[in-house]
């Protein structure tokens, strides 16, 4: 939903300004206006904040006087923090009496690492794909992406990368993937914050460092304990470094059993669902340990058994902001989408 309680807005046809008291369905919201209650569609009304960026406003007129005239300071040279990331150029246009007003946005990837990447890219709104790139980056460079109408970024939009070394190399992940998606509200805050700083951009870390494969090695100088231990076959960890060892996070997991294992004609229906139960538990506290803002399950239609287990289960499960079974334009009703909240 692209609203919530609390949420300010305005209705497109008066201009007026109010909020969100109630959410209705998924098309119509209950909203108060000057201590008036009642339904809108959400196509009715917008936020607030677009209406502030993209409008254009006759400025009142101010006299300057010379000394008011401040010299301009230069920016020294812009330092990278180490990792990759996604970066946002709001492109402005000026109208007849010098007003910035937002067009569209530029979208690049930032690569400040020595490694060069193959990565794929898709950038999603309203659960459809918009826009899809297959491509590479070298390291400690940038990649132009694509433009973005502005008016598109009030719809939550998504932005899912799947990134693999060009060089693979025995110690590195095979993949990894990342996702990022934007509200309305924290886009405008992000613009008001370069304006107020008089930069050009902002970013968004995709990752810091690309992690290690699960890489199983005996510690046979840890400790005496251990060193017995590691001596006799046994696996020992540097429980400090624990992250490295994760195997990496899935934003889209398919729970059909031919896709789990090739050995599932001789099962039981019982043990079919156990199997699926249990790969779902395992990508979830994947996507949590990871902090993965989002997580699909694909769990098909059939008798609707798994995906009730899977709703049941998400009922209980603190990290879960809210989760939905909704048409979905690559797997129909057969996918559960989850949100999480940290």
């Amino acid at each position: 939903m692209k609203y919530e309680i609390g949420d300010k807005i305005i209705v497109l046809l008066t201009n007026e300004e109010g909020k969100v008291i109630d959410i209705m369905n998924e098309k119509m919201v209950m909203i108060e206006v000057k201590g008036v209650q009642f339904p809108a569609y959400t196509d009715q009304i917008d936020f607030p904040y677009f209406n502030m960026f993209s409008k254009k406003s006759i400025p009142a007129k101010k006299k300057l006087f010379i000394e008011d005239v401040h010299k301009e300071k230069t920016n020294g040279k812009i330092k990278y923090a180490d990792g990759v990331f996604l970066s946002f150029l709001p492109v402005f246009d000026k109208d007849v009496f010098d007003d910035n007003v937002v067009e569209k946005m530029k979208l690049h990837l930032i690569n400040q690492t020595n490694y060069s990447f193959t990565f794929t890219y898709h950038y999603r709104i309203g659960g459809g794909t918009n826009f899809d790139l297959k491509n590479s980056i070298e390291p400690l460079s940038d990649f132009y992406l694509h433009d973005i109408d502005f008016e598109e970024m009030s719809d939550s939009p998504r932005f899912d990368f799947e990134f693999s070394l060009q060089k693979p190399l025995k110690q590195k992940a095979a993949y990894y993937e990342c996702s990022l998606k934007l509200k309305a509200k924290q886009l405008f805050k992000k613009i008001e914050e370069i304006q107020e700083k008089n930069e050009a951009y902002f970013s968004y870390l995709l990752f810091e460092e690309y992690p290690d494969k699960i890489y199983e090695e005996p510690i046979d100088s840890f400790a005496a304990g251990l060193s017995k231990l590691g001596k006799a076959g046994f696996k020992v960890y540097d429980a400090s470094k624990a992250r490295h060892h994760m195997e990496p996070a899935r934003s889209v997991v398919d729970l059909h059993i031919e896709k789990l294992t090739n050995s599932w004609r001789h099962l039981s229906s019982f043990e079919i669902l156990s199997l699926q139960l249990t790969a779902f538990e395992k990508y979830y506290e994947l996507a949590i340990l990871h902090h993965q803002p989002s997580l699909t399950v694909i769990h098909g239609l059939g008798e609707g058994k798994l995906r009730d287990e899977i709703h049941q289960i998400l009922k209980n499960k603190r990290e879960v902001k809210t989760f939905v079974n909704q048409h979905h334009p690559l797997y129909g009703y057969g996918a559960t989408e989850i949100y999480m909240q940290y």
